[in-house]
């Protein structure tokens, strides 16, 4: 058992007296933990996300009943929701002296260079057309009085903040709709379809995207040192001819091998204490990982990384072909598994690899296990997928791993 553990002291130690190591598999971490909580932290938070929003009233007619209610709601949007508060909506109107055609085509510009979400116009006699339509005096006027009854909502097709506020803003005139249908006793409360709103799997309170970022970080530190960390002290080792004089001693390959993945539990269990304590205490992180499930899925998680180390290892021939292949793997498994973002609407091919990644099914148990998030997959899944690549990977690496330069 000794040799076991002095395996296991001396890939600790070596691990951490290497710069490189440290960076990648501690630094690196902490250091993307805090950008993007930074960056995003305040999404899920009241005010936390803004759309600034234009709105052009080109209606110079008269009534301008319609025209006021859709300026109003705008108007509404703009303004903080309480006192401290912020508004969802930063509204820019055009100044009383500004010509309307300039001020578009400029609105148009910022909305293409990402300055504007939206650009909503209220065309001339938009009022005066809606209550022609509503009141039945619209017959025989054609498209003209059609067009003038239309908003016109300009959006960045491809941005998402612009799509967003695009969605947003067709809810909002959904209810303008109602309204005006309303006024004009065309609808019938009675009749019309009820609907009622229940919030699934977010408990009383929003989660903060610190709490849903944290868990991600914790298994991408997990996941790159298993990818680099195994592999590299393997093959590295056997490209120096190392290994071959662990084998002609009583250790033995087995226990070499236990040794190896003890001191990456233990290198883990550092990655996770740090990144943890500073999420925590530093950025106000209040996820907790007690529960036997969290405790569960960690060591699951670093068992399965620790086997696709193995398995790397065992499919190179080199320790830098190795890392050639562990760079393949890092960025597509890492960011197709909603470590950092939540993933939906991905086209097929990426959809295959998202369920055959094994990150995707122990972030989500993982999130799950800790209150952040409703996990939709059933735990046969979420715990059957990574094991079964602990299964492939160790059976793999048992048959084809070699202890030594000559092949």
């Amino acid at each position: 058992m000794s040799g076991t553990l002095g395996v296991a002291r001396t890939h600790l130690v070596t691990a951490l007296r290497e710069r490189v190591t440290l960076f990648w598999f501690l630094v690196f971490p902490v250091f993307l933990l805090v950008l993007l909580s930074a960056v995003f932290g305040r999404i899920g938070e009241q005010g936390g996300v803004q759309f600034e929003i234009t709105v052009i009233d080109l209606d110079r007619g008269q009534p301008r009943e319609f025209s006021d209610l859709v300026l109003g709601l705008f108007s509404e949007m703009a303004a903080p929701p309480q006192e401290g508060g912020e508004p969802l909506f930063l509204l820019t109107l055009p100044p009383a002296d500004a010509d309307p055609v300039r001020f578009l085509d400029e609105e148009r510009r910022q909305l293409q260079r990402g300055g504007r979400a939206a650009v909503v116009v209220i065309p001339d006699g938009f009022s005066r057309a809606v209550t022609a339509r509503l009141g039945g005096l619209a017959s025989g006027t054609g498209d003209a009085a059609d067009d003038a009854a239309k908003l016109r909502i300009h959006y960045s097709q491809g941005t998402v903040a612009s799509e967003m506020a695009a969605a947003i803003i067709e809810q909002m005139l959904a209810g303008v709709d109602r309204e005006i249908l309303r006024r004009f006793g065309a609808l019938d409360e009675e009749r019309a379809i009820r609907t009622e709103t229940t919030w699934v799997g977010g408990g009383d309170a929003e989660t903060s995207y610190i709490d849903f970022l944290l868990p991600g970080i914790i298994l991408m530190g997990f996941f790159t040192n298993g990818l680099f960390g195994i592999p590299g002290s393997i093959l590295f080792a056997r490209d120096r001819r190392v290994l071959r004089r662990y084998w002609v001693t009583p250790l033995g390959v087995p226990r070499y091998l236990l040794g190896l993945s003890i001191g990456h539990l233990a290198l883990c269990a550092l990655q996770f204490g740090l990144i943890f304590g500073i999420g925590r205490f530093a950025l106000g992180a209040s996820v907790s990982f007690r529960s036997p499930a969290a405790v569960a899925f960690l060591a699951l998680a670093a068992a399965t990384f620790t086997a696709l180390g193995f398995l790397i290892a065992s499919l190179a021939r080199t320790g830098h072909a190795g890392m050639a292949i562990a760079n393949v793997l890092n960025m597509p498994l890492m960011f197709l598994s909603g470590l950092f973002f939540p993933i939906a609407g991905l086209p097929a091919a990426l959809v295959a690899i998202i369920r055959a990644n094994p990150l995707t099914y122990l972030g989500e148990g993982l999130r799950a296990a800790v209150g952040v998030e409703a996990g939709t997959t059933s735990t046969l899944l979420l715990v059957g997928v990574p094991l079964l690549w602990i299964a492939v990977s160790s059976a793999i690496a048992v048959r084809k791993l070699r202890w030594d330069v000559a092949r």
